[in-house]
């Protein structure tokens, strides 16, 4: 299965929205994905910190999962240039 690339402020920007759509996760923040080494395709790409907002962090962290598990399906992080 193919997935569509995307540099690394556009699927900050796709996983913050998602995160943000998620139930209890309305303030929470993504500021950056990040590339996981020595993968080079399918989910090659990690949320390693939110920043919760008045989120809790048994929501947030059901969220992170979630979206990281639903995008990986679709986005790959492109190598920067």
């Amino acid at each position: 299965m193919t997935t569509i690339g995307k540099n690394r402020v556009e699927l900050a920007q796709l996983v913050e929205e998602a995160i943000r759509e998620q139930p209890g996760c309305e303030t929470a923040r993504v500021p950056n994905v990040q590339e996981l080494p020595h993968v080079r395709e399918g989910r090659n790409w990690e949320i390693p910190n939110v920043i919760l907002g008045d989120s809790l962090i048994s929501d947030v962290d059901r969220a992170v999962m979630t979206v990281h598990h639903r995008l990986g399906r679709i986005f790959h992080l492109m190598a920067d240039e």
